[in-house]
């Protein structure tokens, strides 16, 4: 196969060879003073449009090496998205191609000036702040025409020559290409040789545009996913926020500790100097805050008419609406006020103020608002939760006033009554049925007066136990006394099972006795006639384990996640046939809580029940200690 024939202006070695032999000739006819004048006139013309040609193949090669390098830029410039990565690249590519004594990318900031973000010397490496020396006339000059720019001598070119960052740092050679995307100039490339004059052709300003062309792209593309992922980080950091802010709120049910938590919040987030939050009182004409936060300051509990403050605040709670105004102090806009909304009705008002003077910004107004929707929830849920402990205690002392006003006169028809039926044999058969009657139905009044005043302390937190030392077998002897005539007229039989040689315990005897009591009796009243109760005893580790068991009727899963609460009684019309209130078993429990231990039940319905509780029992000494 013949090789590919050869294009006609390349340059062959036979004529290369062929011009270094004339030389040679020429040469020799110099040296011998032979000169052949006509030859050598036909030689020189040869080596001159031999050296023409020689020129034409190495700009080809040139404009074909640029070309090469751009390509191989492009690739490389389509491997990162990190904004300063492409930049670097950018930077060396324009660099290298343009063969520039140094050179800036630089980008429009949101104020529209021009920032360096990045800046090479030849060498590639980057020029440090002090030498941030450049034509800011000529930069300028691109950015707002939005042409590039080639000047092979800035002293001399009478655009530039009068400017004073051209003559201060005698510029020459400079070449500057707009970077444009989406229509908009967004920044420009410039490279510079401040020593050679007419370094730069008009092919070098040709390459120079081109590669501005694709790295405008890749760079918007790099700003877009910086911006987007910066976004999506100060998303994510604010869900977080408001997600501890959530966690924070629903742990709280105190309203003045909540209120507090939220005000706190908000001036936190939005780097406020202080902030009041005011309660909305259908009792009052104006919004009434007491609570008050000041950066670097002291906490302050005075109450404040905050309409008074800032009577904008009445606007807010009438529309709804957040409102930014003017503090008085800087004439601009550094309050903000919201409204605490809960069901469409204003129950607060939050205010914010900043003290430097600065506004607030709108993802700053965007987040307190989120945090004040979600603590709308959190302060409604305290204050109802404050008003329920407040109705809670009321009715507790009005409990407790009336069964400690019932005693007295229950004791003295008891009295009375015991006293007239010393003397019976005075009274007709039906006058002693109907003393007897009012006699139980006392001692029925008594035990609810009871119950009652108990349940009234418990709750008011004002029930205390006195331990002393208590022998098992006196508080089990007493119990079964109490409630073996309850055990007769029931025909049950009780089993004991005590285990022997159990220690003292560290109770109070009269609260013990009456827990005990109450398990025994409910064992009896639950349990049909001729049944079997069981007591057992046995100690487990520093306590002493008392457990009661019958064969009654049992309980339902729904009665026993009932059970405890204060007037709660089965629907079942055996049970709705035995005496009680439905506070006994409440009492028990709170007292078997007070003694430090769970009440353990089980039970199966139609089968019968377990109540179990422990006693902390009293060390054992030996005669020397």
């Amino acid at each position: 196969m013949s090789a590919s024939p050869q294009p006609p202006d390349r340059i062959t070695d036979q004529e290369i060879a062929s011009a270094l032999h004339a030389l040679n000739l020429m040469n020799s006819q110099v040296k011998n003073g032979h000169i052949d004048h006509e030859y050598t006139l036909n030689q020189i013309k040869r080596l001159q449009h031999l050296l023409e040609r020689s020129k034409m193949q190495q700009e080809t090669r040139r404009t074909g090496s640029r070309f090469e390098a751009l390509y191989n830029v492009s690739l490389a410039l389509g491997t990162s998205l990190d904004l300063q990565t492409v930049l670097s690249q950018v930077m060396d590519a324009v660099v290298h191609l343009t063969g520039a004594e140094r050179g800036f990318v630089m980008l429009r900031d949101d104020d529209g000036d021009l920032k360096i973000k990045v800046a090479r010397n030849y060498d590639q490496r980057t020029v440090t702040t002090d030498q941030f020396n450049y034509s800011r006339s000529i930069a300028g000059y691109v950015m707002e025409r939005g042409e590039a720019v080639l000047t092979t001598n800035a002293l001399e070119d009478p655009r530039f020559s009068g400017h004073a960052s051209v003559i201060t740092q005698a510029l020459r050679s400079i070449m500057v290409a707009p970077l444009r995307a989406r229509g908009v100039v967004i920044g420009i490339a410039y490279v510079e040789n401040r020593v050679i004059t007419g370094l730069f052709k008009a092919d070098d300003l040709a390459t120079l545009e081109m590669l501005a062309a694709q790295a405008s792209v890749t760079i918007d593309n790099a700003m877009l996913f910086s911006a987007t992922d910066e976004a999506l980080a100060h998303r994510v950091d604010e869900l977080s926020q408001l997600r501890g802010i959530d966690l924070k709120l629903s742990e709280k049910l105190e309203l003045d500790a909540t209120i507090a938590y939220t005000l706190e919040a908000a001036c936190n987030l939005t780097k406020a100097s202080e902030g009041y939050l005011g309660m909305v009182n259908a009792d009052s004409a104006h919004i009434i805050a007491n609570h008050h936060y000041l950066e670097n300051g002291p906490r302050s509990s005075k109450r404040v008419y905050l309409d008074d403050l800032y009577p904008q605040v009445r606007e807010v709670v009438e529309t709804g609406k957040a409102m930014v105004f003017d503090s008085g102090q800087y004439g601009l806009q550094t309050v903000l006020a919201l409204p605490i909304i809960r069901n469409r009705v204003v129950v607060g008002v939050l205010t914010l103020k900043r003290e430097d003077g600065s506004t607030f910004t709108m993802d700053q107004c965007e987040i307190v608002e989120r945090v004040v929707s979600r603590a709308a929830i959190a302060i409604e849920n305290a204050r109802l939760y404050a008003a329920v402990q407040q109705a809670d205690k009321a009715k507790s002392e009005f409990v407790g006033i009336v069964a400690h006003d019932l005693k007295s006169p229950m004791t003295s028809i008891l009295g009375y009554a015991d006293l007239t039926l010393m003397h019976k044999e005075n009274l007709t058969e039906r006058q002693v049925t109907y003393l007897g009657r009012i006699h139980d139905t006392v001692l029925r009044m008594e035990i609810l007066v009871s119950d009652l005043s108990d349940i009234s302390r418990i709750e008011s937190g004002q029930f205390y136990m006195e331990e002393t030392s208590v022998t098992v077998g006196s508080i089990i002897e007493t119990a079964i006394e109490t409630i073996m005539p309850q055990m007769q007229v029931r025909k049950h039989h009780l089993k004991q099972d005590i285990e022997p040689n159990l220690p003292d315990l560290k109770a109070d005897f009269y609260r013990l006795l009456q827990v005990l009591t109450n398990l025994l009796s409910n064992a009896c009243k639950y349990t049909p006639d001729g049944g079997t109760i069981t007591l057992h005893v046995k100690r487990e580790g520093e306590r002493v384990r008392f457990e009661v068991n019958d064969t009654g009727i049992g309980l339902s899963k729904k009665s026993l996640q009932m059970l405890g609460t204060k007037f709660w009684r089965a629907e079942d019309e055996y049970t709705r046939n035995q005496p009680g209130t439905g506070l006994g078993f409440a009492i028990t429990t709170a007292l078997v809580k007070q003694m430090g231990s769970p009440m353990d039940i089980s039970s199966e319905l139609g089968r019968g029940s377990q109540f179990a509780f422990s006693v902390m029992a009293l060390p054992v000494t030996t005669p020397q200690e």
